[in-house]
């Protein structure tokens, strides 16, 4: 599976002491003492929810269907590790490829809400008549 393929690929990369290895068997709410303040609280307020998403997950991966969510608040847990989450952003379901440095943080900061503005270059501008 990819988690084990990314398990694999990264046991020199390391969260707040643990490697990969350490946090693909540790529980969600043992991470949450391993995050800052505002993410274990939310880990713990929203420790069901979490947990229902991370079952979700593997029931969609047994079936090869897409996994996708409208809720970008939640907080990325070990459980997600090396899974393509499909976050939407408000227009379409945007693909995020869940790697360890993205542990601790919120789904939507992975999914741009806005586009990035292209200016064009100057083109003829328009002359007044007199």
């Amino acid at each position: 599976m990819a988690g084990e393929e990314l398990i694999k690929k990264n046991k020199d990369k390391f969260f707040r002491g643990k490697n990969v290895t350490e946090l693909a068997n540790i529980d969600t709410r043992e991470f949450a003492k391993l995050v800052k303040s505002r993410a274990r609280r939310t880990i713990l307020r929203n420790y069901d929810e979490i947990e229902l998403f991370v079952r979700r997950c593997e029931k969609k991966l047994e079936k090869n269907k897409p996994i996708k969510t409208h809720n970008r608040a939640l907080v990325i847990v070990p459980g997600m590790l090396g899974r393509d989450i499909g976050v939407y952003n408000g227009r379409e379901f945007v693909k995020v490829n869940i790697v360890p440095e993205m542990l601790g943080h919120r789904l939507g900061e992975f999914s741009q809400t806005r586009k990035i503005a292209k200016h064009t270059t100057v083109g003829k501008r328009v002359e007044k008549k007199v």
